[in-house]
């Protein structure tokens, strides 16, 4: 049961990439969905980027949904947290220092300082993670396209959605 759903789930995700990276989007489409999704990653948003993704998603019919998902694959729960210790870093930098807080007592419940401090170096992170975020994934579905990279069979040779084993594809060392 286990192994079936794996290779649905896997199934489901080749044909995300493939329709990701062919012309159902324009590379622009794609791209900007990807930076929007890093933007909102980036952002502290609690868990609740997912459910911005969900309603742009549900409003815009243009935004590439795999693209959104691989800004969270990017920017995952365990980057977050030294995100978020650049972004609070960046934002005394810019501000200054919180008054009577020592660095042993930074926390969300110190204070307002804190989280608008936290705001401001998210913001900034967030701008400086989008925009070439945008770039590299406009080249790589460019280069898609113009079939110079094969991601998607790349992905494909790796794991295969019936479950059998499959080599590494060429000039990998695995």
């Amino acid at each position: 049961m286990i192994v079936g759903r794996t290779n649905e789930w896997l199934g489901r995700i080749k044909t995300e990439l493939q329709h990701s990276f062919a012309e159902e989007y324009t590379p622009r489409e794609t791209a900007g969905s990807f930076s929007i999704g890093v933007f909102i990653t980036m952002l502290p948003t609690l868990g609740t980027g997912l459910l911005l993704f969900f309603l742009l998603a549900w409003l815009f019919d243009r935004i590439n949904r795999a693209a959104l998902v691989a800004s969270v694959i990017v920017f995952n729960p365990v980057v977050k947290w030294g995100v978020y210790a650049a972004s609070f870093t960046l934002g005394v930098l810019i501000l200054g220092p919180v008054p009577g807080v020592t660095p042993a007592e930074v926390s969300l419940s110190a204070g307002p300082e804190i989280v608008i401090r936290l705001l401001v170096g998210n913001l900034i992170l967030a701008v400086v993670a989008a925009v070439p975020g945008y770039f590299v994934c406009l080249r790589l579905v460019e280069a898609y396209r113009t079939h110079q990279i094969d991601v998607v069979d790349a992905v494909a040779d790796i794991v295969d959605p019936d479950g059998t084993e499959t080599e590494a594809p060429p000039g990998t060392d695995d």
